[in-house]
């Protein structure tokens, strides 16, 4: 997750040149820009990086940019995605847009309108990072767009994938997250880790957060499954 002075925006188009082109174009206007030329590679970075915005082409092999699409709403329902596209007919739209597509541009493009569109879905995505709320259970406060969490009014220590995963969990109370799915969602597309890994994770945060750690109260074991925070 990137912090909201520097904000970071993937391109997933398999045209060299093209790709080539936004990357200076979008590095010029002081933007992180990540590329890639497939939709198995966008994929990868969209979960690894989580950006602000995806400029997404749909005709890319493997992984096409529709598949990309649905599978990017259903982990980050605020991303920002622009398909960039030579399909231009009308049923094309409905359908990219239908899939969760905040926008979409036809190629041939203008430079200047496609910049346009993209400062005003960048500054969409600032307005709702900041817009969303802190969230409170027990003693503990989180903070998303702050990535600070505090208990009793101290601020707590995390790694980076301790927060995201007390994130994970708390922006979905009483929701069982099976370890499989904890890995993808934290750890990202593609990690070669165990189930242990979030076990090991899971016991970290319970004595940075619970009162009890061998007592947890709030991050819940569902045997058999996985785990699940109560408020």
């Amino acid at each position: 997750m990137t912090s909201a002075a520097v904000q970071t925006v993937l391109v997933v188009e398999d045209d060299r040149s093209i790709r080539d082109g936004l990357r200076f174009n979008l590095e010029r206007k002081g933007l992180r820009v990540l590329a890639a030329q497939d939709g198995e590679e966008g994929m990868r970075l969209a979960v690894d990086e989580q950006p602000d915005m995806v400029i997404l082409d749909i005709m890319l092999p493997g992984m096409n940019g529709l598949e990309l699409l649905k599978e990017l709403r259903e982990r980050d329902r605020g991303v920002q995605v622009l398909i960039l596209s030579a399909r231009d007919r009308t049923e094309h739209k409905i359908e990219g847009l239908g899939l969760g597509a905040d926008d979409y541009v036809t190629k041939p493009f203008d430079l200047r309108e496609l910049m346009a569109r993209v400062d005003v879905m960048l500054r969409r995505r600032r307005q709702d990072r900041e817009a969303e709320p802190e969230i409170r259970f027990g003693e503990i406060v989180v903070d998303p767009s702050g990535r600070r969490v505090t208990r009793g009014g101290e601020e707590l220590s995390l790694s980076k994938r301790e927060f995201d995963l007390l994130l994970l969990l708390c922006r979905s109370p009483g929701r069982t997250y099976t370890r499989d799915v904890i890995l993808d969602r934290v750890w990202g597309w593609g990690f070669d880790g165990t189930e242990r890994t979030v076990d090991n994770f899971i016991v970290a945060l319970r004595h940075k957060i619970e009162p009890d750690p061998n007592k947890p109260t709030h991050i819940r074991t569902v045997r058999g499954v996985g785990y699940k925070l109560e408020p």
